[in-house]
């Protein structure tokens, strides 16, 4: 059996000794060496993890939630890369840029992907477990590896990096004025044009940063990240907010930057992942406590053994249960028993016109929403949620609708267990608690602000507050921005069991194919030119539904043999010709 090293992870926020008994030290067995104690109680808890027994008897007595004590694999003594003081974070292992190559960094959030670029980055000097380390000693550690020399330049300076960070959103915060200022600020390598061009930043260059949608924001973000002369570039979230276009046209410009520079991105967006990257690391462990950073591994290969949930060359299982497809898509069996019908209408709205065709939405259905971004899909969800009115007042559904918006923010001060409470005293049941809380990781945040939250722990409240509310029929727009794989899989899976399980309509909005696909009963297409004019086609099949709109595209995808996920054919390829000249986008076989 292999020996275990055992850490302990003490959440620093969650502590809280002034207000608990503190029987995490009255109930520990207290091994001794000397005057010593396992548990010791000063501003904070701390534990000594070389008496520790791992009894779990304080993880368990902690009303915070705020003790973590696990055991590693005794291969593992001695390969910390950075730990983030006593009884902090601790990460093993770190990716490796490859000149001329996209590297691709996937993983759960919270397993350490930002303390890894933020080191590669030299943001953060790592320590290597210790309370600081010496440029020497990180040598030594690296010596014989590929980022020995990587460590030596940027000890030195001789690296030039460029970050794009993970929430744009902050971007207005910081930065006041036109996009055309900022980008012209940005551009060292004297790219604007060809930049504005590729990315189609033209209509937005005149603009101020502050009225920027999502999506407008997030590609100026990766311009102004490429547009520097740097030797590594670090893209962290490309997809949040942009349409699969979108996606793929920033994809190809990333390529283009890795012709001859190291480019490493993090994204959950498996498909966009598996047509970009070149090679790809995993990052696994318990969020917030310790993440593993594998070696490079071929994306596919990489990318299938992350949805298996067993990592071959390590042996190691990370998942209990492989994340499967179903190869059964597109589904029949679509209730015909309506739930509600909304007529034909139009919005004007700052220049911009939707036009919706009559449709309806049936009981116990999920339809998802795809289209490229302006074309009006959130404001055709707004109107159906009663949040704008279509210009001749026509839609009145006459059933309770639950909606959660595009962007999600905290308008109020509260506890996230408090919060929810409000809005349905059974959160606390077992049922909700199996369902909702526990698969989404909400268990470690019902104690914390609101207002405290990431954005990606903000959306998952967000989620489960739409889902709690007692309605008919239920708004999701964009529920995928922020989540990373896993959590992305079990929105899908709460969704599809809830619309089921109490006979409810869901309505999803995403840019995200696998969510989509696993989701959705029926699609309804989104069409039109971006900013002007949108078309709201009714609710189709799934086939009819994607083949309409990869059509749009002008993209093809098939099912992977070994794990039936979606992947996108590469344009030109032997089968991308033969399913466009049978008209057949979607899952040919």
């Amino acid at each position: 059996m292999t020996k275990k090293i055992r850490i302990a992870v003490v959440d620093k926020d969650r502590c809280q000794p002034k207000k608990c008994s503190q029987e995490c030290v009255k109930y520990c067995p207290k091994v001794r060496t000397g005057a010593e104690d396992t548990i010791v109680i000063k501003d904070k808890a701390e534990i000594s993890e070389e008496l520790c027994v791992g009894c779990g008897i304080c993880v368990k007595k902690c009303p915070f939630k705020a003790i973590t004590i696990v055991g590693l694999p005794h291969e593992l003594e001695g390969k910390e890369v950075h730990r983030y003081g006593k009884n902090g974070f601790v990460l093993y292992g770190l990716p490796i840029p490859r000149k001329g190559y996209v590297v691709g960094l996937l993983g759960p959030n919270g397993t350490g992907k930002t303390t890894a670029v933020k080191i590669l980055t030299g943001q953060l000097k790592p320590n290597l477990g210790k309370e600081e380390a010496t440029w020497e000693e990180i040598f030594e550690r690296f010596a014989g590896t590929e980022l020995l020399n990587y460590f030596k330049d940027l000890a030195e300076g001789k690296i030039r990096v460029s970050v794009k960070p993970q929430y744009i959103e902050a971007i207005p915060r910081v930065y006041k004025g036109k996009v055309i200022d900022l980008l012209k600020r940005a551009d060292e390598l004297g790219i604007l044009d060809e930049m504005v061009e590729k990315l189609e930043l033209k209509n937005c260059l005149h603009r101020d940063v502050k009225d920027l949608s999502g999506g407008e924001l997030q590609r100026i973000a990766i311009a102004g990240c490429l547009m520097k002369d740097a030797d590594f570039y670090f893209l962290d979230e490309i997809t949040s907010y942009l349409d699969i276009y979108q996606r793929m046209n920033c994809a190809k410009v990333i390529r283009e930057r890795a012709e001859n520079k190291s480019v490493l991105i993090v994204e959950h967006d498996l498909a966009i992942l598996d047509m970009l990257a070149d090679f790809v690391h995993i990052s696994y462990g318990e969020p917030g406590v310790y993440g593993i950073i594998t070696n490079a591994k071929g994306v596919r290969v990489g990318i299938n053994q992350y949805l298996r949930g067993y990592l071959a060359e390590e042996n190691v299982r990370i998942r209990e249960k492989p994340i499967e497809f179903d190869i059964f898509q597109p589904r029949q069996d679509v209730s015909e028993k309506i739930l509600v019908e909304y007529p034909s209408f139009t919005k004007t709205l700052n220049g911009f016109r939707l036009e919706a065709e009559a449709g309806d939405i049936r009981c116990e259905e999920v339809l998802g929403v795809v289209g490229k971004n302006a074309t009006g899909k959130s404001t055709f969800v707004k109107i159906l949620a009663g949040v704008l009115k279509d210009d001749e007042e026509k839609v009145k559904l006459n059933v309770r609708v639950s909606y959660k918006p595009q962007y999600v923010k905290a308008d109020v001060s509260m506890e996230v267990g408090a919060f929810l409470r409000k809005i349905n005293p059974m959160i606390d049941s077992s049922y909700y608690k199996t369902e909702f809380i526990k698969p989404l990781g909400l268990d470690k945040l019902m104690d914390r602000n609101l207002d405290e939250l990431s954005g990606g722990e903000l959306q998952r409240v967000a989620i489960v507050a739409c889902l709690l509310r007692e309605a008919d029929l239920y708004l999701l727009d964009e529920p995928s921005a922020h989540l990373d794989v896993e959590q992305r899989i079990e929105v899908a899976r709460i969704i599809r069991r809830f619309a089921l399980n109490f006979s409810k309509s869901v309505l999803v909005v995403d840019h995200d194919i696998y969510l989509i696909d696993m989701v959705s009963d029926r699609l309804m297409v989104f069409q039109g030119e971006p900013g002007k004019r949108g078309i709201a086609r009714k609710p189709m099949g799934m086939r009819e539904g994607m083949n309409t709109f990869l059509a749009d595209l002008g993209i093809t995808f098939r099912r992977d043999e070994e794990t039936k996920r979606p992947r996108v054919n590469k344009i030109g390829s032997r089968l991308d010709r033969e399913q466009k000249a049978k008209g057949e986008y979607y899952y040919y076989f």
